[in-house]
């Protein structure tokens, strides 16, 4: 051996490209904020679809005139002509038709939280939609004073506007504490154990909730002018009321990894493209608004 021979150990690689550990994670998480906000827009679309085609069925089975269009379902008809019975009925299918949507995607959900594949993620969106379009709903129809505002008013008030009033704010706290209740399904509902990472639960919360929440919201606004009304750009902000204690329950919430089935993350276009389509086809047919009588 020769002992003017160096003994330094050779330098590690340099890496040149963005293809490190940090640049596949982010990589992965722009899928997963594709996939999240695909699967919000079908989820709100859905129930909106549900809850407002239940109100304009019971509508026409009392003979009760409107128009349906992108700004919602409204009636044509003198106050004079309504009676408590058609009020019960017209104003409360929509939300309890959402109700049972949501409980039963929420059952289906809870069958398959531990099978991998956005399905799961999917239904539990419609749940939550379902939720907010009850909870946040009423809270919403309060402030504009229409919609499932008349049902606890014609129903319990005698008149009187308190018992919208009273439910919306007891629904809203509700809204709330079932926000916090809903983490650990949420994580469940996740497939990558990347995401899932106390570290990066910060990145879950950003890609997988409150991104798809507002640029959801956003695309679902901008489809809608301009026929948007107050009412539904209140739904959009009621539904923080159930997502940001959501989030921030996430941030706390322990799920072992062993729970999860993780699968490649990728970008399920199919499903991105039926989230656009379903946009466009709810500008065209109720663009130019539908009589119904």
């Amino acid at each position: 051996m020769n002992p003017l021979a160096t003994t330094t150990a050779p330098l590690p690689p340099t890496s040149t490209s963005g293809a490190g550990p940090a640049g596949g994670a982010h990589s992965k998480f722009l899928k997963i904020f594709l996939n999240a906000t695909a699967c919000y827009l079908l989820a709100y679309q859905l129930v909106a679809f549900v809850y407002q085609a239940g109100t304009v069925y019971m509508a026409r089975r009392a003979n009760v005139p409107g128009f349906w269009s992108l700004g919602g379902v409204r009636f044509e008809l003198g106050d004079g002509g309504w009676q408590r019975g058609m009020v019960l009925d017209i104003y409360s299918a929509g939300p309890a038709l959402a109700l049972a949507l949501g409980g039963l995607c929420f059952l289906l959900f809870w069958r398959r939280r531990q099978q991998p594949g956005l399905g799961k993620l999917l239904l539990l969106w419609v749940a939550l939609h379902a939720t907010n379009a009850v909870l946040g709903g009423l809270l919403a129809d309060t402030v504009t004073q229409s919609g499932s505002w008349y049902v606890p008013n014609w129903l319990l008030g005698g008149g009187g506007t308190w018992p919208s009033m009273v439910l919306g704010l007891l629904f809203a706290a509700a809204q709330v504490v079932l926000g916090f209740l809903a983490a650990e399904p949420f994580l469940q509902a996740q497939d990558s154990r990347t995401i899932m990472q106390f570290d990066r639960r910060a990145h879950l919360v950003v890609y997988a909730l409150v991104g798809p929440w507002l640029v959801g919201s956003l695309l679902l606004a901008g489809s809608k002018i301009p026929h948007l009304g107050v009412n539904e750009g209140l739904r959009y902000a009621t539904m923080g009321l159930l997502l940001i204690p959501l989030a921030m329950s996430c941030q706390r919430e322990f799920l072992s990894q062993r729970e999860l089935l993780p699968r490649p993350t990728r970008v399920a276009w199919g499903l991105v493209g039926l989230a656009l389509l379903a946009l466009l086809a709810w500008r065209l047919a109720l663009g130019a608004g539908v009589t119904f009588q």
